[in-house]
Parts: structure tokens; sequence; C-alpha cells
């Protein structure tokens, strides 16, 4: 404390200092270095209520309205800068970062060296427009994501007013006082006034991976980070215990906000999902450069027209190329990512969206998930017998033994229970404790202000217990709760209307046999115990008397059974992995349809792991299962080749949650450190919306492959169109220009569409799809190909009749063939329907956005030819009825021979599209 001696001395020489009680809001701003080594403010360095003091602030009633308004006005929000978002320049710039926009200005400057100034600036016009769309769908997609990380807001618990209340960690100003337990993520650095079996874990700050014992003593000024164990700091997380501080610092001036500086401008990495594009857009690539380079090899052996042979060549390459594909991705994904966002699934990380599809097995817990986590005292049972109970019920204070247990259920409780839902936060499990408690005339300020609180121990996972240490005149009150077991395990007595007697084996064994038969009608049993101290320091779960039972019941939701069946029809096996009692996992698995009722205990998890595949499939149900067992677990079914979702809500769900192929953590119970594990962020805690967001994953990554299977076989008919009329010496049925206003037309809007689609209605009836396996495989290549050469048989059919049957001169045959191509691949569109499905009632035909693309591509192919100056740049002529129908007669030849080719598969089962 010398230091902050010697800055009150420098302040008393300094008028103009900032006074004591103003550093600790102040500091962040001042504009003058402070006059020594180390802060003048250094809350790890001074007392608790020193910094309460410097904050100017009462622990009890945290800060009023007015002086949050006035803090919140002077220090901002609690956030840390992060990237601004991708402005429109940038967005544009990236748009001509590409070796497909290098083949086209090349082309253009290859026009403009020939004098072709009409194709050139036709050339620089596509770019233009590419540029444009690309602009705005990836400018749209940018700001989809960055709304969606928006709707994934922390929040905290405050007292403001007197009272506890949950604020969003944003609005945190410096002096409120914040409430923490374990599995909260600490939103703002703040200096320890209380603490209980308090541990953090620091590891994102200092490195240190074991997590740092917490308590409320001063430690040298000068302390490293990782020795102020008075404080927390943003971004770390509570471990174990609870505790009680006072916020000393946020936004930018935090800890957190100093590291993030550095990594401010870092790179975000790509998903599977873009590395497979990527990839696949590196391999056409330099295919194409090598065809483009034979062919134009051979033109200019063949030709004599150089620049049409150099320029046609560079066409090839591009239209070789789906330029539009990374856009369209991007678009589909963040529209896929909207659209669960709506169902309740707000998906973290891009990855997650195509791995969601893959999935084979979900490990599921009970409480909120598959119940109504709408937790109701509904029976007590005591020596005297069981009682049945609601919170409207008869008052139960007339009973010494109900009245004991209930006190004691209402003391040893952390959940502040108000007049509403609303105001009430906390444990459904405590909640229901404090409205059994009010419903039997036991008001719990009531009990704490004759019986203050004087310590307390949190619940540790390890013991399953929790205790609160209470005065009770010169002694003090310990009162206790927890799993059966447990508490049964720590009493040496028991309470009976004889008085408190000496608990034997045979009671013991009578107390257990009532949990069992409480567990088998679906209810969560506890147990209650106490005793009485002459310390408050005395062991709190030694020599106990047990009090006895309180049984809730957690009802199943009604909307699982078929929500499990849908899981079943889909191919995923769903796997209940619970921390309750095994005949009560049993009893809610009966009552959702789990297609096993086999239960295995935590302890027997590794020998059934040991004993292989077979044994692991045979379970259906995992109950008293701790953290460890539970990340056995989702390794085991990994190691058997399964793709695992996992659900969790609490700090031992954490190291499952991040091992798990999707991890899916509770929006609405959730800690944050199981938030921040998870890939998936489920907004209502319900078990369907997992299942609808499969669905929705299996229809993106369809979709996805669907359009890529399109813009493929669209390209690479251009390819054989051009590249044979090259190799067999004949006038190009499609010119270079006339390829990139196709790639500009055809390439993107039919496309976007495909990207649209909602999915077959049986997406969920057809078996998960192998995660590695590429976005276009060996069987999909085979179809492309099948598909690009109906494509390019119809055009050169249109050539064919355009000069046999029509006698067309030169610049109409060309029209003939450019239209016939291009309408050839707007009806394409319709075979990208799933091989299974009905011809003409299918996710594309019933898709609105394809019948739109189809009419705004139809116009914009029809037109051109009576458009003066379109027709002179693409030189198209004018169609005569006879030439309209060769070109509707041609282009609908391929999508005809290509349905049937697809039914004929199809029915020898050895057909699968996208």
């Amino acid at each position: 404390m010398a230091t902050t001696r010697r800055g009150k001395a420098a302040r008393r020489a300094d008028p103009n200092q900032i006074p004591p009680a103003r550093m600790a809001i102040d500091w962040p701003h001042m504009t003058i270095a402070p006059p020594i080594a180390v802060d003048p403010f250094a809350p790890h360095a001074m007392t608790a209520s020193e910094t309460l003091a410097a904050s100017e602030v009462s622990p009890i009633n945290g800060l009023f309205e007015t002086d949050v308004r006035h803090r919140a006005a002077q220090y901002g929000p609690n956030s840390i800068a992060a990237r601004p978002p991708l402005s429109a320049w940038h967005v544009l710039a990236h748009q001509f970062r590409s070796p497909v926009v290098y083949l086209l200005a090349g082309a253009a400057a290859l026009a403009f060296v020939f004098r072709e100034f009409e194709e050139g600036l036709a050339i620089v016009a596509v770019l233009a427009v590419n540029a444009l769309i690309g602009l705005f769908t990836e400018l749209k997609a940018a700001r989809s994501i960055e709304a969606l990380h928006a709707l994934g807001g922390r929040m905290a618990r405050v007292r403001r007013d007197g009272h506890t209340r949950l604020v969003p960690a944003e609005e945190l100003v410096p002096g409120d006082i914040v409430l923490v337990d374990a599995g909260d993520a600490i939103a703002a650095d703040l200096r320890l006034i209380e603490a209980s079996n308090l541990a953090a874990d620091e590891s994102t700050l200092t490195g240190e991976s074991v997590a740092v014992h917490k308590d409320i003593a001063a430690v040298a000024a000068d302390a490293r980070l990782a020795e102020r164990k008075s404080m927390l700091f943003k971004g770390t997380a509570i471990t174990r215990g609870s505790g009680i501080g006072v916020v000393t610092a946020i936004g930018s001036h935090t800890e957190l906000g100093r590291i993030s500086r550095l990594v401010a401008d870092a790179e975000a990495g790509s998903s599977p999902l873009e590395k497979k594009l990527a990839r696949l857009s590196g391999q056409l690539v330099w295919a194409t450069i090598i065809v483009a380079a034979i062919i134009v090899g051979v033109g200019l052996v063949t030709h004599d027209d150089v620049f049409l042979i150099i320029e046609a060549g560079i066409a090839l390459a591009v239209a070789a190329i789906p330029e539009g594909l990374p856009i369209v991705a991007t678009l589909a994904l963040a529209r896929g990512m909207w659209r669960m966002a709506r169902q309740n699934a707000l998906i973290e990380r891009l990855s997650a969206v195509e791995t969601l599809g893959a999935t084979t097995v979900i490990l599921t817990d009970k409480t909120g998930t598959l119940t109504e986590n709408r937790m109701t005292l509904r029976r007590l049972w005591i020596d005297s017998g069981e009682i049945d109970i609601t919170d409207h019920a008869r008052k139960l204070a007339n009973d010494a033994l109900v009245t004991r247990l209930l006190t004691t259920a209402v003391l040893c409780n952390d959940a502040t229970l108000g007049h509403t839902a609303k105001d009430s936060s906390g444990d459904p499990m405590e909640l229901a404790l404090l409205r059994a408690g009010r419903a039997a005339g036991l008001n719990r300020h009531a009990l704490h202000a004759a019986h203050p609180l004087a310590a307390k121990h949190a619940f540790d996972s390890a013991n399953k217990m929790m205790a609160t240490v209470h005065t009770d005149g010169s002694r003090f009150l310990i009162a206790v709760k927890g799993a059966p077991e447990a508490v049964l395990a720590a009493c040496t007595r028991a309470a009976t209307e004889r008085g408190d007697v000496p608990m034997d084996d045979v009671m013991r064994k009578a107390w257990s046999d009532r949990v069992d038969h409480l567990g088998t009608h679906g209810l969560r049993v506890l147990a209650g115990a106490g005793k009485s101290a002459a310390r408050a320091d005395a062991a709190p779960y030694e020599e106990l008397t047990f009090l006895g039972l309180l049984a809730l019941e957690d009802p199943a939701r009604a909307d699982v059974p078929q929500a499990i069946d849908d899981c079943r029809r889909a191919g995923i096996r769903v796997v209940m992995v619970t921390g309750d009692h095994a005949v009560t996992a049993r009893s809610i698995g009966r009552a959702v349809g789990l297609p096993s009722t086999k239960v295995v205990e935590g302890r027997h998890v590794q020998t059934l792991i040991k004993g292989g595949h077979a044994d692991l499939a045979a379970a259906g149900i995992f109950a008293r299962v701790n953290p460890a067992e539970k990340l056995a677990l989702v390794r085991a079914y990994q190691e058997a080749g399964d793709v695992v979702a996992m659900t969790g809500d609490g700090v031992n769900d954490a190291p499952a949650l991040k091992q798990a192929d999707i991890g899916v953590a509770m929006g609405l119970r959730g800690t944050d450190v199981a938030r921040e594990a998870a890939a998936m962020v489920l907004l209502d805690d319900a078990f369907p919306t997992i299942v609808k967001a499969i669905r929705e994953g299996r229809v993106i990554f369809g979709n996805i492959r669907c359009f890529v299977a399109y813009l493929l076989s669209c390209n690479l008919s251009e390819v054989i169109v051009v590249g044979l009329a090259i190799l067999l010496t004949l006038p190009l049925p499609i010119l270079p220009l006339q390829i990139l206003y196709l790639n500009l037309v055809t390439d993107v809007f039919p496309a976007f569409a495909l990207a649209m689609g909602e999915g077959e209605r049986d997406v969920l009836a057809r078996p998960p799809r192998d995660p590695k396996e590429p976005i276009v495989g060996r069987a999909q290549w085979i179809v492309i190909a099948l598909q690009s050469i109906a494509l390019s048989a119809g055009t050169f059919g249109a050539l064919v009749l355009a000069n046999a049957w029509l006698a067309l001169p030169s610049r109409e045959t060309v029209t003939v063939t450019f239209l016939t191509l291009a309408f050839a691949q707007l009806w394409h569109v319709f075979d990208m329907r799933h091989a299974r499905a009905a011809p003409f009632n299918n996710e594309v035909t019933r898709n609105p956005w394809v019948w739109a693309a189809l009419a705004l591509c139809a116009l914009l192919l029809a037109v051109p030819p009576y458009v003066a100056p379109m027709a002179q740049v693409l030189h198209l002529a004018p169609l005569t009825p006879a030439m309209w129908s060769v070109v509707v007669a041609m282009s609908l030849l391929p999508m005809l021979v290509v349905q049937c080719a697809a039914y004929v598969l199809t029915m020898v089962g050895i057909m699968n599209r996208c």
C-alpha cells in the first residue's frame, strides 16, 4: 500500500489532481502520466473496502440508475473495439483480386490492341457488372454474419438500486457490483469483495492451464497478472464457487482489451467448406489453363484469325471457372445461418454448417432439453412418510419436520425469487424450492434477517453438495442440500418425530430405497441436512443430521418424442447423457421414446468403452456421468466413426462440447463457458431445435452441391462447344463475348436461386453423408460430364439445323447456337432435383426464386437480338419464327434426355445426384 500513499501525497501537492474517489473511474482517461511506476489506482493492492470507497458504491445497494447513466455517458459501452465492419470500398476492391478478373482484363487489353473497341468496352462492362454483383452479395453476407453475432449477447448479474437484476454485459460501468457463479464468463475486470471457494480459468490471459484460486486479500501493487488473486479479469471464466466483485475497468481498458489491441487485425481462418471450394477452384484453374493452351495451340495452326483464337482461349479459361461460386456459397451459408437463427439455432462458426448435415449421433442432456426445465416441488419424504404437494397446496408449516426441511432448502439457495418470472433468476430447481417455501409461509428475507449468512460453500461437482452457514444466536446453523447419496454418506443422524436419532445402516438403506422409488416416477430427488456448530468455519459436510427428501418434477417436452422419431428416420442415434439418477433418467427416456432403455451409470463408462462399439451402440442412456466420462464418451463415438453432436449447459460440459464435432450450448440456461466452447447455441434450449438445425445443415450443403454441379456443367458445356469447334476447324458456334454474357446471366441468377432452396420434404429421411466426402465427388463428376455432353450436343444440333435446314448466314447461325446453349442452360436448372424426387413436384419446381431467375434470364437473353446496340456488341441478329423453333426445340432436348436418363438410372439404383 506504499504506492497508494505516495499517490495520495502527490495529489495533495497538486490541487488539480483527481480526488481519490474519482481515481477508480477516471484513470483510463488521464492524459498526464502518473508520477510513479505503477498505476496510482491499483485495485488488487487495495482492500475491498478501499476499492468500494474509491468506486463510490455500496456493496448492498450497488449503483443507482442516475449513477449508471452518468458513468455510461462518460466511459461508453463495455465492449472491446473489434475489427471495423467491412466497408463497401474494401469489398469492391476484393472483386478485382482474382485470376479470373486478370484473364478478362487481358482479353480486354488484347481487344484494344487489335482495335476491337466494342469488344474491349463490352468486356470492361462485364467486369463492372460482375464486380457489382459480387459487391452486393458479399456485403449482404458480411452484414448478415455481423448481425448474427449480435444475437449472442452476454448477460451479467448485478446489484442496482438495491435489487439483483440481469443486464447486458455491454451495459456494465465502473463501480457496478457484479455477482458471479461457476460457469460465468467474466464481462469486465472486477475487484473481489466476497469469495466462496472461488477459482477462475485465466488461461486466455496468462497461459496457465490450472485454475487460479481467488480470495479478497490485497496483493502487492507490482504483482504480476497471474498473482492478482483478488481480481477477476474480462474474458476469463469461473470454474468453481461464487463471489461478488466491483467493476474496476471495462472495454478496452481491461487486461483483455489491452491484449486484444495486438490481435485486432488478425485474419479469421477459413472453414472446411471454404477450403473445399478453394481447392475445387484451384483444380479447375489449372485444368482449364492446360486445356485452353492446347486448344489455342491447335487453333493457331488451323485458323488464320490470331486475335480470335487467342481471345477464344482466354474465354475458354473464363468459361470453365465458375467465378460466381464463392459469392453464391457465401450467400447460401449466410442465408442458411439466418434461417437457423429464426428457428432459435444460433450458429457461432461457419464450419458448423457443413458438419451439421453429417451428424450421426446426438448426445443430449436431459434437463431443459428433453424436459421443460420447469421444475416444481411435487413430493416431500420425511420420517413420517411421503407427502404430495403443489405450490398452491395447503400450508405445510404446521408440520415441524416439513418446516425444518423447507427452511433448509430456502436458506441453502442461490436463486432470487421475484414476483414474476422476469424478476427471478437462478437455477430452476432452486427457484422451485423457493416457491415451495413461499407457499409454506417461509419468507426468505425474513429467514435471512433472523439467521444472517455467515459463510457459503458453493456447489462442487466433486462432492455434489452445497452448504450455507448462518448465525443462530451464539452458534451457527449449517444448511446442506445435494445429491441424496452424497448427503446420506455425510449424515450420522436423522430427524424423526421422536427427535434426532443416530442413523444406522438399515435406516440408510431405507432412505436409498425411497430415492429409487421417487426416481422411477421421473422425479429429480434432492436431500436436505443440517447441523448446529460452534464455529462458522466448521467442516460443513461432516456429522450432519438427515432431514428428508425433496422430489421435483420436470416433465418431458411434448414435442420431443416426434423429434426423436425424426432422428431415427434420419439415421441419427439419440443418446441421453445426464448427471441425474439412473432411475430418473430411465423414466424420462421412456417418456420421450428413446430407442434403447439400457442405462449405464458413469462409473461403468470406461468398462463399456473397452468392450467395443457393439457395447457402446447398445446403450441408450448414460446416468450419473461426470465431465471426464462425458469427454470419454464423445471420443469413443468419434473413434467408432460417428459424427457427434453434444448438448450441454455447464462448465463441466465445456470439454465435451469442444471435443464434439458439433457442440450445442443452451442459450437460456447455459453458462457463458459452455457457449464459448460450442459451435451452436440453442436460443430456446429445445431438443427439436437441434433436429431443425440438422435439417437446415443438410439443406444448405445440398444447395451448395447443387449449384456447384449446375455451374460446372454449364461452364463445361461451353468449353466443349468452343473446344470442339476449334479442334474440328469449324466456325465458332458461340463467340467469346457471348460466353462472357452467358456467364453473367446463366451462371449467377439460377445459381442464386438454387442456393435459396428450402430442400426436399424428405431430407431427414435420408442417411447422413460422410463429412470427408468432397463437394463434387466421382459420382457427381460423371453426372456433370454427361449433362455437359447433352448440353453441347443440343448446341451442335442447332448448328447443324441452322446450316443444313435453314441455310442461315454466319451471324444468324451464331445467334441460333448462342441462344440454344443459353436456354438449354436455363432449362438445365430443372435437372438439379434430387434423383429420388418427383419430376414435376420437387425442391426445384417449388422454389419461387428459380422461376423468378428463369423469367429474368429469359428476358435478358431474348431482348438483345432486337436491340440494335446490344445486338451489335454481341454479334446477334433478330430471329425469325423458324429460328426460334430450332432454339426452343434444341434447348429443351438436353433436359428431356437428362430427365429420361435420370429416371432409368434411378430405377436401376445407380443414379445419385445433388
